[in-house]
């Protein structure tokens, strides 16, 4: 009789070669766990090579799922469940996995040519080292083979190449999964050749039914729903999630989005999200370069669109110049950087968080620009839909920072029951030709007007060489040159009145603030619960606004003895808190192309407290 055991959360990692399939693995199971109310969330890791040496430790990919009964902000820093496809994988994967942790390996992948090009010496399987672990060896290849020994159009490779299905179909079973919405998706999926639907959904379900069946496997395990508020849900990830959210605030300020970029990891996935909303007055430009894709989405803006370009770190240094073009024409931009380890070219498929000073100072001359960032997959929602707000009110370039790890992650994402949940997107176009001048400011946010070209009698002049004020004609001035800089730097600035007050999650005052950004938030989130519940009077902060600052920023720093700011970088917020609040802010950093591990924040928190 075999056990069903509650749990209130588990981590699965699925890990093999970048051939195996273990992104489609990764993505069903949570697909399916989403569908069954878990929350989750999820860490896919590839290799940045297009196809890596099959069987080497370079070519190792993996997909780690975190699902739980209640709430949970990170995809967990180990799995208790490990299922290795080839010695490459195990030799990657195994330091993470706990001792008593479950291991399921693919035996037939273990012979002398994969275990040499993996670095063993011996047969992990045979030669003991695994006896701490709850090994489950099974020949995941030949089964699968055996599976599908009827699919006569299959070759022996197709075949094989389902053994990621059958060792999906053995995690459903571990964990009382449902198997339905899986044969839906293979059937969507494979809906032109369906012999690869019906022979990856056998696979999938001899694999379940070789866990029900074999002795080895004794207990399954259960892991209930979690609770959630009312209203409908979806499994997205960062960059689709982002994705949306554009195509939201166009729609709510009724006006054409445009979307110009040049495809680079982990941002290429935006524009192909933005390509399928044609239908939503969405144009989408996929340009020879760096430069021209920024050019088009000026260019789009200066037309009456909201113009949006997107691309990673080396892309935005080279998108700097035309930046400044938008910052001197004062103009509504949207620069998403997706960041990704640098410098040059970096790691491209690993996650950072070093662009945070490029998007503050990367250009030449005084050239202010506002950023914010988001700080889950579903946070790039309404991010996204703040930057095309605020560059449309304040005529001014926005740039958005997310990173590898919040777009290629997922989690459960509420949507808005309707266009009333969405904030107001007013873009009034100037039509007045009586008394108009280009460069005449709003009393208020000091936005100059927003022409369409061609509107009779507005005609103007624009370009990168200095404005006179007013008129926007070309001056070389020195006293109008310096009084356009200070009312850029002051436009900028004025953008506070639209940024939230920072919010303080726990004790208001008291011995350690845990300030961060971006993608930190779910590590740092749950090392601060975790030691409020151990008694420790920590509260955290989160920004989402990076320029300008919230008003109350400082007077929050002040209120606290000591402040940590855990980053992906060598310390650049820290060194920004620092130089405008004089607070001796300390760092906690990391470098790896890894998210932080919620245990490296608590021991460090643990520390100061």
């Amino acid at each position: 009789m075999k056990q069903l055991e509650h749990r209130d959360r588990v981590v699965i990692r699925f890990a093999g070669d970048s051939g195996d399939g273990m992104q489609i693995t990764g993505t069903q199971f949570t697909n399916t766990a989403a569908l069954l109310g878990n929350d989750l969330a999820t860490f896919p890791d590839y290799p940045a090579e297009i196809r890596a040496p099959a069987g080497t430790l370079p070519g190792v990919s993996g997909f780690q799922v975190h699902f739980a009964s209640d709430d949970i902000f990170t995809p967990g820093d180990a799995p208790d469940v490990l299922i290795a496809m080839n010695p490459a994988a195990l030799k990657v994967n195994l330091k993470d996995l706990p001792r008593n942790g479950i291991l399921i390996l693919d035996a037939d992948e273990f012979n002398k040519r994969n275990l040499k090009m993996a670095g063993y010496e011996s047969n992990p399987v045979e030669d003991g080292s695994l006896a701490g672990y709850r090994l489950f060896a099974v020949p995941l290849t030949s089964r699968t083979e055996t599976a599908l020994a009827a699919f006569d159009n299959l070759t022996v490779k197709e075949k094989r190449r389902c053994k990621n299905f059958y060792a999906l179909g053995m995690a459903y079973w571990l964990f009382s999964r449902s198997m339905d919405s899986t044969v839906e998706a293979l059937k969507q999926r494979f809906a032109k050749k369906p012999q690869y639907a019906e022979a990856n959904t056998v696979a999938m379900k001899a694999g379940y039914a070789y866990c029900e069946a074999s002795e080895e496997f004794q207990v399954r395990y259960e892991v209930p729903p979690a609770p959630t508020k009312p209203g409908t849900y979806r499994n997205i990830i960062g960059n689709e999630a982002l994705a949306i959210g554009l195509v939201a605030a166009a729609g709510r300020a009724g006006v054409p989005l445009f979307y110009g970029s040049y495809p680079i990891t982990p941002a290429s996935d935006i524009l192909q999200y933005l390509a399928g909303y044609k239908n939503f007055d969405v144009t989408t430009f996929q340009a020879e370069d760096e430069i021209a894709a920024v050019g088009s989405a000026i260019g789009a803006s200066f037309g009456g669109a909201i113009g949006v370009t997107g691309s990673s770190g080396p892309g935005i240094a080279l998108k700097g110049e035309a930046i400044g073009l938008a910052v001197m024409v004062e103009l509504p931009l949207v620069i998403v950087n997706v960041q990704r380890a640098g410098p040059s070219t970096g790691m491209p498929t690993k996650t950072e968080q070093a662009d945070l000073l490029q998007a503050v100072f990367g250009r030449n001359g005084e050239s202010p620009v506002v950023v914010l960032a988001a700080s889950t997959p579903s946070n790039c929602f309404p991010m996204a839909f703040e930057a095309v707000r605020i560059a449309t009110k304040y005529m001014v370039p926005v740039i958005l920072l997310s990173d590898g790890y919040l777009a290629n992650g997922s989690e459960p994402w509420r949507l808005p029951e309707g266009i009333g949940d969405l904030p107001e997107v007013r873009i009034p176009f100037h039509t007045d030709p009586k008394d108009f001048k280009p460069y005449r400011r709003d009393a208020a946010t000091l936005a100059r007007a927003w022409v369409k070209p061609g509107t009779p009698g507005l005609e103007h002049r624009i370009g990168g060489l200095e404005k006179q004020d007013q008129t926007g004609n070309v001056s070389y001035d020195a006293a109008n040159h310096q009084k356009m800089v200070q009312l850029r730097q002051e436009k900028v600035q004025r953008v506070v009145a639209d940024v939230p007050d920072l919010k303080v999650h726990g004790p208001d005052r008291g011995k350690l603030l845990v300030i961060g950004w971006g993608s930190t938030f779910g590590a740092i989130h749950s090392a601060v619960r975790l030691a409020q519940a151990d008694g420790l009077k920590v509260a955290q902060a989160h920004l989402h606004h990076l320029n300008p600052f919230p008003a109350n920023l400082g007077e929050v720093l002040a209120r606290y003895d000591r402040v940590l700011c855990p980053e992906m970088n060598t310390g650049q917020l820290r060194m920004l808190l620092r130089a405008r609040y004089l607070v001796d802010v300390q760092g906690l950093n990391k470098i790896e192309g890894q998210p932080f591990r919620v245990r490296e924040v608590l021991t460090r928190i643990q520390e100061m407290a």
